[in-house]
């Protein structure tokens, strides 16, 4: 099964609300937290919207 390294590396300070809510969502807080999530169709969804502000890392588990 694979996971999904996920990495805050802009902040959600003035961003679209939708965008700061998924950003709290996954559990990001501060820029550089790092949080796994498992890989599935919802999770990458999330990240496709804030795809500009993460960086995604695949790992297995």
């Amino acid at each position: 099964m694979t996971e999904l390294k996920v990495t805050l590396i802009r902040s959600a300070a003035h961003r679209l609300p939708d965008q700061r809510k998924i950003v709290k969502a996954l559990g990001l807080g501060r820029i550089n937290s790092t949080v796994t999530l498992p890989d599935n169709a919802t999770t990458r969804g999330a990240l496709m919207k804030i795809a500009h502000l993460i960086s995604v890392e695949e790992t297995t588990k």
